[in-house]
């Protein structure tokens, strides 16, 4: 028998609708550090991102129990799309809109995993880490979310045009204006990262 690790994820789909929980497991480990951290960068408050983490997958289940489960070869996209919606209607109930702000909790760059650095580098880095943080705060919000699911979630354009419901052009644009802007910012306030 193979290792649930080695199969796709339309196959750990079907052995989990066939009984097997083990594959959902494999399914979530696989792809939780990618959903998360999107769902995190959007919503800046840690346990909310866990309850928004743990609803995504709880529609992927009821989706797959009842039988509606159509995204052949497409989970990754469909799961990010399934954290987007509940992003985009958490802040619909709070009226607010979502925004990047630097916070006291963990945040993104303590969930990557950096080789160990000596006592300057660490500083150096979280200094660096925290002038991103404010110029990405500074972005129009739909540059913003584009550059944070491209660099922090890896998702392809085609991808971030799905989720964000526009065209890839409309993604790469938005990439483009983002990263002059970034560009833009640390000229003005002569940042070197």
């Amino acid at each position: 028998m193979t290792p649930l690790s080695r199969l796709t994820d339309h196959e750990l789909i079907n052995a989990f609708i066939a009984g097997n929980v083990n594959a959902l497991e494999t399914l979530i480990l696989r792809h939780k550090d990618k959903l998360y951290s999107s769902i995190h960068f959007l919503i800046k408050d840690k346990y909310l991102a866990e309850d928004i983490f743990q609803d995504v997958f709880i529609r992927i289940i009821d989706t797959m129990r009842s039988g509606r489960y159509t995204e052949e070869g497409k989970f990754l996209p469909w799961a990010m799309r399934i954290a987007h919606n509940l992003c985009v209607d958490h802040f619909r109930k709070v009226k607010r809109t979502p925004t990047i702000k630097n916070s006291e909790d963990q945040d993104i760059f303590e969930v990557l995993n950096f080789t160990e650095d000596s006592a300057e580098d660490k500083m150096i880095k979280t200094q660096s880490h925290h002038r991103v943080r404010e110029m990405l705060d500074r972005l129009p919000e739909d540059q913003r979310e584009v550059i944070i699911l491209r660099h922090y979630a890896d998702m392809s354009f085609k991808e971030i045009a799905q989720l964000t419901n526009c065209s890839i052009n409309t993604a790469l644009g938005r990439m483009r204006y983002g990263l002059i802007n970034l560009r833009k910012m640390m000229v003005q306030k002569q940042i070197a990262l």
